[in-house]
């Protein structure tokens, strides 16, 4: 789930927790795996919602997004045009949609927190090639971060492998730091210029997203007070891992199943 709050104080995390974090993300990359198996042409996006709220159930473990901000699902399903915060209705998928599913899972007290996009059946070269970028600059960006580095330069890894295709840069929406909280400092901008920002430090743990649109990156906001969609209708993508940062090498992966 993106986060456009305004950052506080950033949260470093031992060693430790980090270990402790583990099992959100590992639950939430396995789970989100079991999700897309279930999409297909004729799937609810309900079904999907239902699915991790049982899940969740069984295990003991805390939907994040739940009841966040009065947030009413335990997934974001985002289809099309929608770029993040969808929410998961009856609405039943199509034959070349893409959607993109945003998960959190919360365990003894901490937080996972994952997102990507995949195709409906067989989707148009235009809409695979989106796909195709987006998960490249997320590995772009986590490429990048590592402690020492300055802020900007992970967003502008991102930026730069989203721009060069031709695609735009959603900027109103950006990642943030997790911890015990979903949204937790600092925020984690998908641009930036090299150099630029706050130093990167040892026990950070942040939530990487980009979001890019074959259009215009404008963004409009539904009248449910959280679908978030492309102003010009265009099509949108979302990638995202729980990530730590680490001194002598790439970001390490939480969200990884």
């Amino acid at each position: 789930m993106a986060n456009g709050q305004r950052p506080r104080q950033v949260i470093l995390k031992t060693e430790d927790e980090i270990d402790r974090m583990r099992p959100a993300g590992q639950m939430v990359g396995e789970t989100l795996n079991e999700l897309f198996e279930m999409v297909k042409p004729g799937r609810k996006l309900s079904e999907l919602d239902r699915y991790v709220l049982e899940k969740f159930g069984r295990l003991d473990v805390i939907p994040t997004f739940l009841g966040y901000q009065g947030f009413p699902h335990t997934i974001c399903a985002s289809v099309n045009d929608e770029i993040v915060h969808g929410f998961a209705t009856d609405r039943v998928l199509e034959e070349g949609d893409i959607l993109s599913i945003d998960l959190g899972a919360t365990i003894d007290g901490w937080v996972g927190d994952s997102a990507r996009t995949e195709g409906v059946g067989t989707i148009s070269p235009e809409a695979r090639r989106l796909l195709d970028v987006t998960s490249e600059s997320l590995a772009a960006g986590i490429s990048a971060a590592r402690v020492g580095v300055r802020k900007g330069d992970i967003g502008a890894a991102i930026q730069e492998v989203i721009e060069s295709a031709g695609y735009g840069v959603v900027r109103g929406y950006v990642g943030h730091g997790v911890g015990r909280d979903m949204h937790e400092p600092p925020s984690m901008p998908n641009y930036g210029r090299h150099g630029s920002g706050m130093t990167m430090r040892r026990g950070m743990v942040v939530a990487l997203e980009p979001m890019a649109t074959i259009g215009d990156p404008a963004t409009a906001v539904l009248d449910d007070g959280w679908t978030v969609v492309t102003a010009d209708g265009s099509l949108s993508a979302h990638f995202e891992h729980t990530v730590v940062l680490r001194p002598d090498g790439p970001a390490e992966i939480l969200t990884q199943a």
